[in-house]
């Protein structure tokens, strides 16, 4: 199993890689003098299922899960998808990678606009213009999420996954092995106001992907980890205004809209999304979002709130994200970037690789699957991502931690070369390599910047005394 030599990565820390399952065989040879070899092949220890496909519950569906839902009910395994609202209108930004259009082969209507410009606006309003390097195909895609989530849970359904209008509240965890997953849900018929009838199914294996306040995480002690709260108000503003958003998203970085994220305001079909998110200062969440609006109040001005949405959002992988044949993704797992707050493709995309792996695993749903087969999920987006979520987490702690650097921050955003390297990696999702001397420069203009931010902080620290 070449996988075994690979590093496996548990949130940020190194976890001692799974101990693979071998038969030894002995080749005997007919000229005694040499040595006797031996080969090593690996073992298929999960039994064929008798008389049925294999069956997966998928717990959320958001991206994550109805991505994995697809993948499975594609893959010939018996999937059920489990979600409670579904018109759910998660408060996100609703921004998506060009790449995502086309591997998870989403329709264009339902992209309600293609952002080619973008604000950055210092603490001190200082904008930064960005988006000159994109080429005329390319655009970040904003969606609403209530759109696309049900978009997806009606592909996986239309591909034969079972999607049960349901809350999973409990899930039993089997003492022997192979024997079945007991989920405990109330499950509703779709009228408002209806208490539900309680119900429970038996499965062979489930993904998590119930979003940060994960059930399933609890029920695997998957350990908790840091969270922001993201508010969000849906502004319908009048259509001469609206013309300014057209193809344009503005993004606020400063103490007063977050202390350690940014405000936002994104365009949609016939209205911006406006909002903001903190870890450090929840309580505080409102007094941000008032600032972040205050801080494009020209631009929104006679608009009216038609929406208010709060969520927690993670900041970083779970200390476990696999635990026997239970598999956590998307925010469940802790899947959002710091620094941009990005999460809807790495949803998706976690979604199907981990459906992929229980697929293969399973040899198409004939199989039962064993732990090892979902570590091979884990192992391949850790080796794939894991540098991504790394990199931005020190940009958020050496360009958030105050104004100064925030100033500094916007300053390096208007380098046409940052902003080539940053649009080539966020759209397409690929390390892309640099110039050599274009990173020389980068990185002195960066320590210049820094510089300068530090030299401003402490002239503000006089002034404050």
């Amino acid at each position: 199993m070449a996988s075994v030599a690979l590093k496996s990565f548990t949130g940020l820390r190194q976890s001692s890689p799974e101990k693979p399952h071998f038969v030894t065989q002995t080749k005997a040879t007919p000229n005694p003098q040499f040595r006797r070899r031996f080969y090593v092949s690996a073992a298929k220890t999960s039994p064929k299922i008798a008389g049925r496909n294999l069956r997966v519950a998928v717990v959320g569906g958001g991206p994550a899960g109805g991505s994995a839902a697809e993948t499975l009910a594609k893959g010939g395994v018996e999937t059920f998808l489990f979600e409670r609202k579904l018109d759910n209108c998660k408060p996100c930004g609703g921004a998506i990678p060009l790449c995502m259009v086309g591997e998870f082969d989403l329709p264009l209507d339902l992209i309600d606009r293609r952002v080619t410009k973008m604000k950055m606006i210092s603490p001190s309003n200082v904008a930064v213009d960005i988006g000159q390097t994109l080429k005329p195909h390319e655009y970040i895609g904003m969606v609403r999420r209530e759109v696309l989530d049900a978009y997806l849970r009606e592909r996986a359904a239309e591909n034969g996954a079972n999607v049960i209008n349901g809350l999973v509240m409990k899930l039993d965890i089997p003492k022997e092995r192979n024997s079945p997953y007991v989920l405990h849900y109330t499950s509703y018929d779709g009228k408002k106001g209806g208490v539900g009838e309680k119900k429970t199914l038996e499965v062979d294996a489930v993904i998590g992907a119930d979003g940060a306040n994960s059930r399933v995480a609890k029920a695997i002690d998957a350990g908790d980890y840091d969270y922001a709260i993201a508010f969000q108000e849906r502004i319908k503003i009048p259509d001469d205004k609206m013309v300014y958003y057209e193809n344009l998203a503005e993004m606020y970085v400063g103490d007063d809209v977050s202390p350690d994220f940014y405000g936002w305001v994104f365009p949609k079909c016939d209205h911006v999304a406006v909002g903001t998110g903190t870890v450090t200062h929840k309580a505080d969440i409102k007094k941000f979002q008032i600032a972040t609006r205050n801080r494009a109040r020209d631009k929104i001005s006679g608009g009216k709130i038609i929406r208010v949405e709060a969520h927690p959002i993670p900041e970083h992988p779970r200390p476990r994200r696999l635990a026997g044949r239970v598999a956590l993704v998307g925010d469940a797992a802790g899947y959002v970037t710091k620094c941009s707050g990005e999460g809807i493709y790495f949803a998706a995309k976690s979604g199907r690789m981990c459906a992929e792996a229980i697929v293969e695993g399973s040899e198409n749903g004939k199989r039962m699957v064993e732990e090892s087969d979902l570590r091979k999920y884990l192992e391949k987006w850790d080796k794939t991502y894991w540098p991504t979520y790394k990199v931005l987490d020190v940009l958020q702690k050496v360009f958030y931690r105050s104004n100064p650097a925030r100033e500094a921050f916007v300053e390096m955003c208007a380098d046409e070369y940052v902003q080539k390297m940053t649009f080539d990696s966020y759209l397409y999702k690929r390390v892309v390599p640099g110039n050599p001397l274009e990173d020389l420069k980068l990185a002195v203009n960066t320590i210049g910047s820094l510089v300068r931010a530090n030299a401003l902080s402490r002239e503000m620290d006089k002034v404050s005394l």
